[in-house]
């Protein structure tokens, strides 16, 4: 007897150990990722702190040796690089997708998710179907068609399009958090004399934050760092947004400017605190609203 419990007592010292040695390995493994993800955006934030000499030295330190926070003025008032502009037509751009992508991908999912009609499945396939072309096949085409209706170089391509259904993938995944809502909503108010446009903006809706607010992330995250479409779409400077004008930081002394590479690591980091304000402002919701549409459907 006294054997068998001295066996167990071993067997639950080794289990412990072991789990606790898993655990440590885990959170080093777990602190590992952390640092290889970081470190780029640590690396930014320090070479934009410091001057165009410690830029250009090798072997480059890490830490600048006096930290330079005038350069995070100089790179909103240089003359030529309207950065001021380029963030507020962002802004705009920003804005105006995520309104129209949160409401036309909302309209759609519910018809998908609540109705029966002929080709309903079909359309959902089609739909899924989008999500595999990539953008450079539609690029020539969308092209042709905004120059007809006059928007090139105007910022109506970059956030007219996301009023249409806000893309597959938005309408994906608010048709799979429609579905995890039971019916029973619909039929009582059905029984009240609710209208299906009533239900849909009273009773569906409501439920919906999380999903919304992860949409609303998503979209903004994607139109804010949008690089292509106001490369093909807009010629002039003062229609640009933040991630093409990032570019007019990459003057160097070769090419008779002085070096700007201090100044564009600046930028970077001014042009990253909205997107990282926005997620941690909704990262509640944005967890929240991923493991919803998840789980059923």
């Amino acid at each position: 007897m006294a054997q068998q419990t001295m066996s167990a007592t071993v067997y639950n010292q080794r289990a412990r150990l072991n789990s606790q040695l898993w655990r440590v390995g885990l959170y080093a493994f777990v602190i590992l990722l952390c640092v290889m993800f970081g470190f780029p955006i640590f690396w930014t934030l320090m070479s934009s702190l410091k001057t165009p000499v410690e830029m250009s030295a090798f072997p480059p330190a890490i830490l600048p040796e006096t930290p330079q926070w005038v350069n995070y003025y100089q790179v909103l008032i240089i003359p030529r690089i309207p950065v001021v502009i380029w963030a507020w037509n962002s802004t705009v751009v920003v804005v105006l997708s995520t309104i129209g992508t949160v409401i036309t991908a909302a309209l759609v999912a519910y018809s998908l998710a609540r109705f029966q009609y002929r080709g309903r499945d079909a359309l959902f396939m089609i739909t899924l179907a989008t999500m595999m072309l990539p953008a450079q096949v539609t690029l020539i085409p969308q092209f042709v068609l905004f120059y007809n209706l006059g928007w090139i170089n105007t910022l109506l391509p970059l956030w007219v399009p996301y009023w249409f259904g806000g893309g597959g993938f938005a309408i994906f995944l608010m048709r799979q958090f429609f579905l995890s809502l039971p019916r029973d909503l619909d039929e009582a108010a059905l029984i009240d004399g609710a209208s299906y446009l009533r239900i849909f903006w009273s009773i569906l809706l409501p439920l919906c934050k999380p999903i919304l607010a992860t949409l609303a992330i998503i979209t903004t995250i994607a139109t804010w760092s949008d690089f292509l479409g106001p490369l093909i779409y807009l010629n002039s400077p003062e229609k640009f947004t933040v991630a093409v004008g990032l570019n007019f930081f990459k003057t160097t002394p070769e090419v008779g400017g002085e070096p700007m590479e201090h100044l564009l690591m600046a930028a970077c980091i001014l042009s990253m605190i909205p997107l990282i304000v926005i997620f941690f402002v909704g990262q509640r919701f944005f967890v929240q609203g991923i493991v919803m549409s998840g789980i059923k459907g």
